[in-house]
């Protein structure tokens, strides 16, 4: 009996010494930054826009937009640069053995002129960083790729769609991987 109370004292004290006890993760963080250009398929009436921006985001985190301006907006927004207020999120993670960058990133434009209309982008990310455990890594070859939403303002009806679309960073075309 004495055994049996030593022993499963034993367990018990096992149990609760690993509760809580976590093996640490090797992580590696990654900048997401630069110039990136998007393209979206044109939708049922609405010719297909286009735009640039820069911004910045590590891993997880709201962007920081410091540019932004459509190449060709139609009726729908203002054309030029940050004409429109703009923002947007992202969430991605990197593999520590590969580099390989993988997540979502969420783009949202608002038009002041006319006023009224949203863009929203929602799509996956994908690229390669050159970050270690120990250091924060640069985002390359970063692309984007996901559907898009147009909704429209009191004075645009015309402006409605959905479509798909591509962002690629650093360039004017990449591909989807």
């Amino acid at each position: 009996m004495k055994k049996f109370a030593f022993v499963t004292l034993l367990a018990l004290a096992l149990a609760i010494c690993s509760c809580g006890h976590t093996i640490p993760t090797a992580i590696t963080n990654t900048e997401a930054n630069g110039n990136w250009e998007a393209e979206l398929t044109p939708s049922a009436g609405m010719n297909g826009l286009s735009f640039v921006t820069t911004f910045s985001v590590i891993d997880t985190a709201p962007l920081d937009i410091t540019a932004f301006g459509f190449i060709n907006s139609g009726p729908c927004f203002a054309t030029g640069l940050d004409q429109e207020p703009v923002s947007g999120s992202a969430s991605f993670g990197t593999n520590t053995g590969t580099g390989q960058v993988t997540g979502t990133l969420t783009y949202i434009v608002h038009s002041s002129v006319p006023p009224g209309n949203l863009l929203t982008l929602n799509g996956q990310l994908s690229g390669t960083s050159n970050g270690t455990t120990t250091t924060t890594g640069t985002l390359s070859n970063g692309v984007v790729w996901g559907t898009w939403t147009l909704t429209n303002g009191p004075e645009t009806p015309q402006c409605t769609g959905t479509g798909n679309f591509i962002m690629c960073q650093g360039t004017a075309t990449c591909s989807i991987p």
